[in-house]
């Protein structure tokens, strides 16, 4: 990333940090209220969004109708709009604000029971819900440790740093320093946080299913299990409809801890199709999941004509 950001790039950081400050102030359930209002225009005129989430849904799930697909990607439109508002209010709000916004808490036995056997835990974070507040939570409860990259705007990077790390998280670099952070954070016995839906680049990751397609899957997780006694859960902090949060820690599938990469990537996809079914709305579909293909890695000279998007 360049030291140096545009007359552009600098005035677009500070609008978005001055509106996350603003909207730090509002409740949660004003915040999904916004989100009501902003979605339905989100959906109808940001054709990128909307095409990259109607398509992702026609994939995962063949088997509902067109019109149920459309009312999905328009609800799933109204949740990613509200996690874009929340994110002050995650960053910014009073702890004690934030802390009285998670409302109920489910599955927190697993971390409690792995640490008391002198385990780390690893918690596989997908894009449900808003997983600003997961981290908060997290943080607040444990010694968690989690990989960073710095957003593209640079102006933006000490805002989203400080918000993240301000109850204590650790944040580490994307790069085999980070890794070996991770490591030493797990056998001390703590808890770390990977994204196991964000597609990795060519040589860090294999092919494995993502309900009726495969995906390119990071093999981060087996490379992390090998070399510790950590225990993984799928962690999500999903949206109420009141208002306020819920968190969940759920079991991860067993296949998460083979040695083999395709079978311990197939284990991750599951977990995060478990936590998308909690509310599939909640699943930020407008990601590019299917972006690399199979014949793109095997060199095939057509390959674009096997991409989705």
């Amino acid at each position: 990333m360049s030291d140096t950001s545009s007359p552009a790039s600098t005035l677009q950081g500070r609008v978005i940090a001055l509106l996350w400050r603003t909207l730090a102030g509002r409740r949660p359930h004003t915040l999904w209220r916004l989100a009501h209002m902003a979605g339905p225009l989100i959906y109808r005129f940001s054709q990128r969004e909307r095409e990259v989430t109607e398509i992702n849904l026609a994939e995962v799930f063949p088997e509902r109708s067109a019109a149920a697909r459309r009312r999905l990607a328009r609800e799933s439109l109204v949740h990613s709009t509200a996690t874009m508002l929340e994110l002050g209010f995650a960053w910014m709000a009073r702890p004690e604000r934030v802390e009285a916004a998670i409302r109920e808490i489910h599955g927190r036995e697993l971390l409690d029971e792995a640490r008391a056997e002198g385990r780390g835990v690893i918690v596989l974070a997908p894009h449900f819900g808003n997983w600003e507040v997961l981290n908060f939570w997290l943080s607040s409860h444990f010694p968690f440790t989690a990989m960073y990259e710095p957003p593209k705007i640079a102006e933006l990077d000490p805002v989203i740093r400080q918000g993240r790390e301000r109850m204590g998280a650790k944040l580490v670099p994307t790069n085999p320093r980070g890794v070996a952070a991770l490591l030493k954070a797990l056998k001390r016995s703590e808890a770390v946080g990977i994204l196991p839906d964000q597609e990795p680049s060519w040589g860090s990751g294999v092919f494995a299913p993502f309900y009726h397609r495969l995906a390119y899957t990071a093999t981060l997780l087996p490379k992390l299990v090998a070399r510790t006694d950590a225990r993984v859960v799928t962690g999500v902090a999903r949206r109420l409809p009141r208002g306020g949060f819920a968190i969940h820690f759920l079991a991860a599938d067993e296949r998460v801890y083979a040695a083999d990469d395709e079978t311990s990537a197939t284990g991750v996809n599951a977990c995060v199709e478990a936590a998308i079914a909690l509310d599939p709305a909640q699943y930020q579909w407008e990601y590019k999941r299917y972006r690399k293909v199979v014949e793109q890695q095997q060199g095939h000279p057509d390959h674009k004509s096997f991409r989705l998007y």
